[in-house]
């Protein structure tokens, strides 16, 4: 399969955020697309939306999309075990495909955002995780793909360090830290989860991180000893 461009990777995000838009759910993008809307250089391989309800769940969400328009489809998981189907967005006029994860708010740890702290810039106005959470759900993928038991997704391990430490230096030029007023509403079980994760991070991954941690508000050593 032709790898996809950031600009039709955009295009599926925006055609997703739409639909939701007109139902009156709002949404914001996480992951490697909201990194790279933030300045990371990284191009994207899929879409990952949170949508902000207590109503709907995943699946719902995806068979709204189907529904809406006909170049979503719905194919089973390769997981014999999974109760879930995966929805991908075919490329019109092409055979390509973008694969696009609808999550919501209590899955893998993602908060729920004030709508008011949804971020958008220019030029594209797509509604973002805002930077502080995105760069620590970030760093929580870093932590699970590192202790997953699949050979592909342990490999991910090395691209998401390259991710977090541009993530992380746009976030310090920005000159956020986790206790500013706009981070209060970050869940306080998000940045102990956070600091757990950094230890060993820092220690495994990039020591040279150290000290841009410090900076946005982590007490974190690279010399700190581990207990496993």
């Amino acid at each position: 399969m032709a790898i996809l461009t950031a600009s039709q990777i955009l295009d599926v995000a925006r055609v997703t955020v739409d639909i939701f838009e007109r139902r009156g759910l709002k949404s914001c993008l996480m992951g490697s697309v909201a990194s790279y809307l933030y300045g990371v250089s990284r191009t994207p391989n899929d879409v990952d939306l949170v949508v902000l309800t207590t109503v709907y769940t995943q699946e719902s969400l995806k068979e709204m999309l189907v529904q809406d328009n006909k170049q979503f489809t719905l194919v089973r998981s390769r997981n014999p075990r999974a109760t879930y189907r995966v929805l991908w967005y075919r490329i019109p006029g092409t055979y390509q495909r973008c694969k696009v994860d609808i999550l919501i708010p209590g899955i893998l740890n993602v908060p729920v955002v004030p709508e008011e702290h949804i971020f958008t810039k220019a030029p594209h106005y797509l509604p973002m995780m805002p930077l502080i959470p995105q760069l620590l759900l970030k760093l929580q993928g870093w932590s699970d793909h590192r202790a997953s038991p699949r050979s592909d997704m342990k490999f991910k391990q090395y691209v998401d360090v390259l991710d977090i430490d541009a993530l992380l230096e746009i976030v310090c030029k920005r000159k956020l830290r986790i206790d500013d007023k706009d981070a209060r509403w970050v869940p306080e079980s998000m940045i102990v989860d956070a600091l757990s994760t950094l230890r060993k991070y820092v220690l495994f991954a990039s020591t040279g991180s150290v000290w841009n941690w410090r900076s946005i508000g982590f007490s974190i050593s690279a010399e700190r000893a581990i207990d496993f």
